[in-house]
């Protein structure tokens, strides 16, 4: 509600704007500088102005929120389709050509009529001593005021609708979840945009500037000096509104191209949003061929990113399945460690590289002759070294992999998940918080998988008692904080961490 309020005073603020500037700017100082009137007839004329002013402000008022009812009804009732919104979605687009049409129809036929007619009864009773063929050149002077207050107003408009615009797409999304746009479609396309500035900016002011020249030399004979001193005021006036209506055509076509050039940067950032589809000329073409390549963008990284954590599924799988004691390992170690991080505070990105890691975690006993990493008995002192080395195989893999540059995060988990946080564990014997948050939490979820899974030889242990031991190992050979989320997390009755 509140940004159609905001949106109804710009209105009226760019209405007071164009029309000082085209009636009061341009056409009063026309009339007054370009007629020889008495003070007394500048009066008469003054007075024709503000009548004429008191009968078309409110003839205009009353096609001003008819136009307007449209866009009201869909901001003071909240019970709408996506249908309904997104007609008005297409009738705000519009709402700058109506605007324009106002200005030509009831605006201009609303003074100038009225105008007329006073002028003619004041001629008729010779309180105005001019000819009556001015009325006529007066009414022709009338067509191109208003066509410059128009043009004005075109361009002020369409900048003003492109908060609710906005608006309505976000809303849209918001309620519906599916967006609204003119697909590509053109309302107001820039070659008549072009054309239109053309006749309104460039081509009524000069037309202007001759009828009022034809005037002046017609009311009074005019020496060369006087007459540039004259012309010079007119002809600054002119250019003036020229400049002005060439800056709002600038404006108009300079925003979208910074738009795109904008979200062009942020995809290269890698930030894939969606740009503002507020336009309705061909930029709007180009809106949403952007937006069309950023819904592809995130398919395509989406089935990337599925291929991706299949692939480390399958990878994970096939490295348990050469232990038939093991299998399932890297799942369950990946879901408790995800319960650990979500209950730590990581974010949900944070925590899709955190399963991911742990899915991973023992890649590197590939590198793990079989002999050793399925041998029934104890290790001795050279097959424990060889053991030892499977987190640095694992981050030497993960290295080599150039696709996918988010693995650099993985490998923290990879290669820490055996530091313990006295300084006592391996491969480089990290101490405390020096140990990355990742591999302080795969070692929680990967020891207590280990001690309650079966081995050849030796039966998982329970439950409680590997609770039990993870909690007299709290900071020593894991972090206290982290061992503590888990207990508390099994501790509930969640026997099983998240599906992976």
């Amino acid at each position: 509600m509140n940004i159609y309020l905001s949106f109804k005073k710009q209105l009226f603020y760019n209405y007071l704007l164009g029309s000082f500037i085209a009636i009061c700017g341009v056409g009063g100082v026309f009339i007054f500088l370009t007629l020889d009137l008495s003070k007394m007839e500048k009066g008469y004329m003054a007075m024709v102005l503000l009548s004429s002013l008191l009968i078309m402000l409110p003839i205009e008022y009353l096609k001003f929120t008819r136009d307007l009812r449209p866009i009201s009804d869909i901001f003071h009732n909240e019970n709408h389709s996506i249908s309904t919104i997104q007609t008005v979605f297409n009738y705000i687009h519009r709402y700058p050509i109506i605007t324009f049409k106002r200005i030509m129809g009831p605006h201009l036929l609303g003074l100038s009529i009225p105008a007329s007619i006073m002028c003619y009864i004041f001629i008729k009773i010779e309180l105005l001593i001019i000819p009556f063929q001015y009325i006529f050149l007066a009414m022709i002077g009338a067509i191109l005021v208003a066509g410059m207050h128009g043009i004005i107003e075109l361009f002020l408009t369409i900048k003003a609708i492109q908060p609710l615009l906005k608006y309505l797409e976000e809303y849209s999304i918001k309620k519906f979840n599916h967006g609204i746009s003119l697909e590509g479609q053109m309302v107001l396309s820039i070659k008549k945009k072009f054309q239109l500035s053309f006749l309104y900016i460039t081509a009524f002011p000069i037309l202007l500037f001759s009828l009022a020249t034809q005037v002046r030399l017609n009311v009074i004979s005019l020496s060369g000096v006087h007459y540039w001193n004259w012309a010079n005021f007119i002809i600054i006036l002119a250019l003036t509104f020229a400049f002005f209506g060439a800056k709002l055509l600038y404006s108009d076509l300079n925003q979208p191209i910074t738009q795109l050039q904008n979200s062009m940067k942020k995809v290269q950032e890698g930030n894939l949003s969606k740009t503002d589809d507020i336009y309705s000329d061909e930029f709007s073409g180009l809106v949403n061929g952007f937006n069309h390549m950023v819904d592809a963008i995130k398919l395509r990284d989406l089935k990337n990113q599925q291929m991706f954590e299949s692939f480390l599924e399958s990878l994970s799988t096939a490295l348990d399945a050469r232990d038939p004691y093991t299998a399932g390992h890297s799942v369950r170690v990946a879901g408790y460690s995800f319960e650990i991080g979500k209950r730590a505070g990581l974010s949900n990105e944070e925590l899709s590289l955190l399963k991911k890691s742990a899915l991973i975690h023992d890649i590197g006993k590939i590198g793990v002759s079989d002999s050793i990493l399925l041998k029934d008995g104890k290790l001795d002192d050279i097959e424990f070294a060889a053991i030892q080395k499977h987190p640095e195989i694992g981050a030497k893999i993960l290295t080599q992999v150039q696709e996918f540059s988010e693995l650099d995060p993985l490998i923290e988990g990879v290669l820490y998940h055996h530091e313990r946080f006295d300084g006592k564990g391996y491969p480089r014997g990290l101490k405390g918080l020096d140990i990355p948050l990742y591999g302080r939490i795969i070692a929680v979820a990967d020891a207590y998988d280990a001690m309650t899974s079966d081995r050849p030889y030796r039966k998982g242990m329970d439950k409680e008692k590997a609770l039990h031991i993870i909690s007299n190992g709290s900071g020593t050979q894991w972090d206290a904080e982290l061992a503590q989320l888990f207990i508390e997390f099994m501790a509930v009755g969640s026997d099983k961490a998240e599906s992976v």
